[in-house]
């Protein structure tokens, strides 16, 4: 591009004399070009003395400077000595042209940053390659590719960096490239190789410098040499790395050397950089770095402009380059869109992924270029590497006249920016504490004593966040119903807390999700013990689309296939679909216990999990299992779901009921390095597949599973043979067992198989039966029901006369009777006893109000409890959810519709019975 054509503007002269003497130099300069090297010239000492320098190449540079740029950043051959001239030549018409350039507005920031990382790369490059081929020729190793790399961090990481930066670099070297005996003396010459490449780099010549060079941010840079083993800094990493250098990694890249050995080790580093939870402890890190920096650079007073430190200084760049890595720091672990490099590429992902907001994104995206554009400013002046603001007005004076402006705008423009900047990241980094609005709870001595020695408070970073929450989480107990009660409920859930600094930085951070824990704490216990061990749940509510609408099972089944794909070995697999599964678990019982999803939907929410849950884990399983014993022969198995689960509504702790079906085909035996008969592969993988569902990993439980409802029950084998299972529902099952196969329905597995399968259902449901027969089967199984299991009480809503169990049994009863189809759920059931003739539709519409009735109540006890609920146990939040399921003001009222409401189902049942009864024995 020739560069006049999109000037937007020219540096005013500061310096007369020096900016003519520069045009003069320079033949055949005109117009706009002209004006802007006399401009540049006359406020930069360090600009006109590259002018002079480059007067002859300076004309053509300019007529197309894409051309120009191609051909500097092309890296010159030869040795270490020839290499010296030429690298710091390419870096004087890079400075030169990016500086004209910025100065005349013809280049964004990202122009101007990128030929200068460009640069970087290359000089790196050459200046590495050089030094390694010398060690070669001397003998010291063995080939010019010892697996010897170099990662560019910081800016120059990011492609970022400053007119006058050094440049930030780790270099290391794959010590499996190497017989182990030869690692010390590789390590020597790999030692000298990359000194000699940073002398290339950074010495000061005749011909000037290349680039400063800092090899500092290795791991433990005092006691260890410039060029480590990747095995030596991996273990460092894992065992003693800090938050500011996973920060650092955020920007890091492989720039010269072994690319492929680069990217390698940063990808095996990627769990050290990015942690699985939401990581809220990287604040406080992050906000005592800051500090840190502040006190040890003196930065941290008002925002007085003369001298103030752009970078480190209050407002400055670093400000928000922490707020943008920490932030990315604190979900880039769940969210890998998070993990780009750029400060303001950053920004705007964590923008669009929800993080936060779209105007804060944009402002601190436009006051961080405006900022990097003053710190160019400064160092155009003499190329020196400095962030500070003039400490003279003279000097005010020339910085305004680089910028294309007065002194007293700029001034005035500078406070504001660097105002707003701290105001915004000092927001995040330290919230100011507001005064609690409620009186807090008192808590007395010995529980306070108490708390200190639980696991959570034991470490001191763990008591310091506590203490700073304790205000707030006091005053949310004190405003429940029953603050002492609901405070007793809280000292349960902390004493179960193994650990606290996440869950405390995440309450910090996060001051809403206080008033969450407070409800669930004082309202039911279960979730409480489940929330304590599974903290990390907690990061779904803040996610961005904790409150988005159901995805439903097909979407919910993608996720969690590729949140498995992800993982490369089994059991990460399995601790992959376990974390996602917890997470949506949670947020169904969140939404439930807040009233924001009744429970018929919240019912098929959870079925929708556990079913894409299984459909997902399914295929990994066998594919797993196959590596040892083949694919699958025949047409393969399918995995029928059965009971609640196969309706599609389940509670918050709903087992789930399946049974698995197969079908060889032809074959005998299956085809792998262990080939097995087929009703061995099959029994196996289902124990694999059971295995993978309720198997304790470190993630936990994915679900319990029954299969007792397969033919045979527990007596029969594990899967059932499709020819079996026909033979089995055509001529052996028992009424109880049609029964349970109106439920039934397909998760996962060859869908003809399924289509088969459904085809035989609907056979086998649609027979003709005797009524007389059904009935007397149907009261004999509620009969043996009634002596089995009593009810636990009022509030058990499942078990008993006139409950849950004994209304969907007479629905699926309907189920058979009906001739026209076999619907699985309750309702369509007691339609088919209407059409059959059981019931009226007055009474189908009594069980059906007390069906959905009692399903509220068992919803909201399975949130309330692991066991049958007992209303007198459940505290008064708890209660208070059990009464609003029956719609009553009030216990007395609620127990009273309870009792009215099973009492007339169950009279409509047994009616029903007598009726089919009487109807077959009439003459």
């Amino acid at each position: 591009m020739r560069l006049q054509d999109h000037l937007t503007r020219v540096p005013r002269p500061f310096e007369l004399e020096r900016g003519q003497d520069a045009v003069d130099a320079v033949p055949g300069l005109s117009g706009p070009l002209r004006d802007l090297v006399h401009g540049a010239a006359a406020c930069s000492p360090y600009l006109a003395g590259l002018i002079a320098q480059e007067a002859d190449w300076l004309p053509q540079a300019l007529e197309d400077t894409d051309a120009a740029l191609r051909d500097v950043l092309r890296a010159p051959e030869g040795n270490m000595e020839t290499l010296r001239p030429a690298l710091r030549v390419a870096k004087r018409r890079v400075a030169l042209l990016a500086g004209l350039a910025d100065l005349g507005g013809a280049w964004s920031l990202e122009q101007v940053t990128g030929p200068l990382t460009e640069l970087a790369d290359m000089a790196c490059t050459a200046a590495l390659d050089a030094a390694i081929a010398h060690q070669v020729r001397r003998g010291k190793l063995p080939d010019e590719n010892p697996g010897l790399f170099v990662l560019a961090m910081g800016k120059m990481g990011a492609h970022e960096l400053n007119y006058s930066s050094d440049i930030d670099l780790i270099c290391l070297f794959d010590e499996t490239r190497h017989a182990p005996g030869d690692h010390a003396s590789i390590r020597k010459a790999l030692v000298r190789a990359v000194q000699d490449m940073s002398g290339m780099l950074s010495d000061l010549t005749a011909d000037s410098y290349v680039f400063r060079t800092d090899l500092r941010l290795r791991p433990d840079p005092a006691v260890t040499p410039v060029v480590l083993s990747t095995g030596a800094a991996m273990r460092y990493y894992e065992s003693l790395g800090r938050t500011w250098e996973r920060a650092a990694y955020i920007k890091a890249r492989a720039c010269a050397g072994d690319l492929e050995a680069g990217n390698r080790f940063l990808a095996d580093l990627r769990p050290f950089v990015w942690r699985r939870h939401l990581d809220f402890a990287a604040v406080q890190d992050a906000h005592n770095m800051r500090l840190a920096i502040r006190q040890h650079k003196g930065t941290g007073g008002p925002i007085t402009l003369l001298g103030h430190n752009m970078k480190l200084g209050r407002g400055g760049i670093r400000e928000i380059e922490f707020f943008t890595q920490t932030r990315q720091l604190i979900s880039g672990g769940r969210d890998p869109d998070l993990r780009v490099r750029g400060t303001v590429e950053g920004l705007d992902r964590l923008a669009n992924k929800g993080w936060i907001d779209a105007p804060v994104a944009a402002a601190l995206s436009d006051h961080y270029r405006f900022a990097r554009t003053v710190e160019h400013r400064l160092q155009m002046v003499r190329d020196a590497q400095t962030h500070s603001l003039p400490t003279s007005q003279e000097e005010f004076e020339r910085l305004a006249a680089m910028m294309d402006t007065d002194r007293a705008q700029l001034e005035t423009e500078l406070v504001e920016r660097l105002s707003a900047v701290h105001a915004e990241t000092e927001g995040f980094f330290a919230p100011s504490s507001a005064e609690p609005a409620a009186a807090a709870v008192e808590v007395d001595a010995s529980m306070r004593a108490r708390w200190r020695s639980y696991p959570a408070l034991r470490s001191e970073r763990g008591a310091a966040l506590f203490e700073r929450i304790e205000p707030a989480l006091l005053a949310q107990l004190g405003a429940a119903g029953k603050p002492q009660e609901a405070l007793s409920a809280f000292d349960a859930f902390l004493a179960g807390l193994p650990a606290g600094v996440q869950l405390f930085s995440l309450f910090e951070a996060n001051p809403q999700l206080v008033d969450l824990l407070v409800d669930i704490v004082s309202t039911s216990p279960a979730l409480a013990r489940y929330l304590s061990r599974n903290a990390s749940v907690l990061d779904a509510v803040i996610g961005g689309s904790f409150f988005a609408d159901w995805p439903g099972q097909a979407a919910l089944a993608d996720e969690a296939g590729a949140r498995m794909a992800a993982e490369s070995d089994y059991e990460a697999k399995l601790d992959a679909i376990r974390a996602w599964a917890k997470d949506w678990h949670f947020r169904i019982g969140v939404h439930h216990l807040r009233d924001l999803t009744p429970a018929d939907e919240a019912g098929r929410q959870y079925a929708d999990l556990a079913r894409a849950a299984l459909a997902a884990l399914w295929p990994v399983v066998q594919a797993q299992f196959a590596q040892r014993y083949g694919p699958p022969p025949g047409r393969g198995a399918v995995i029928l779901a059965m009971g609640s689960l196969g309706a599609g509504v389940l509670t918050a702790q709903s087992d789930l009921d399946v049974i698995v079906i197969y079908d060889p085909g032809t074959a005998d035996m299956s085809e792998g390095k262990k080939p097995l008969p087929v009703r061995t592969y099959y029994a196996r993988l289902t124990q694999a597949m059971i295995t993978a569902i309720t198997a304790q990993t470190a993630q936990g439980r994915l679900y319990e599973a029954d299969m007792r409802l397969r033919p045979s029950g527990n007596q029969g084998p594990v899967a059932t043979s499709w020819a079996s299972f026909q033979t089995y529902q055509k001529n052996e099952a028992w009424l109880w067992e049609h029964l349970a196969l109106v439920r039934a329905s397909l998760v996962a597995g060859p869908a003809d198989l399924g289509d088969d399968i459904a085809a035989l259902r609907h056979e086998v449901l649609t027979r003709p039966r005797d009524l007389r027969e059904v009935m007397g089967d149907l009261s004999e199984m509620r009969s043996r029901i009634a002596s089995a299991k009593a009810p636990a009480g009022l509030w058990d809503a499942k078990i008993g006369p006139g409950r849950m169990q004994d209304i969907e049994l007479f629905s699926q009863t309907g189920a058979l009777l009906f001739q026209g189809g076999a619907p699985s759920d309750v309702a369509g059931g007691l339609a088919g006893c209407v059409a059959a003739g059981l019931i009226s539709d007055a009474e189908a519409q009594v069980l059906r109000d007390t069906y959905a009735m009692l399903w509220r109540v068992q919803m909201a006890s399975r949130l309330l409890s692991t066991g049958p609920v007992d209303a007198d146990d459940v505290g008064s939040r708890g209660l208070t959810v059990l009464i609003r399921t029956t719609g009553a003001g009030d216990r007395d009222a609620a127990e009273a519709l309870l009792a009215a409401a099973q009492t007339a189902a169950s009279d409509v049942i047994d009616a029903a019975i007598a009726r089919g009864l009487q109807a077959q024995a009439a003459p």
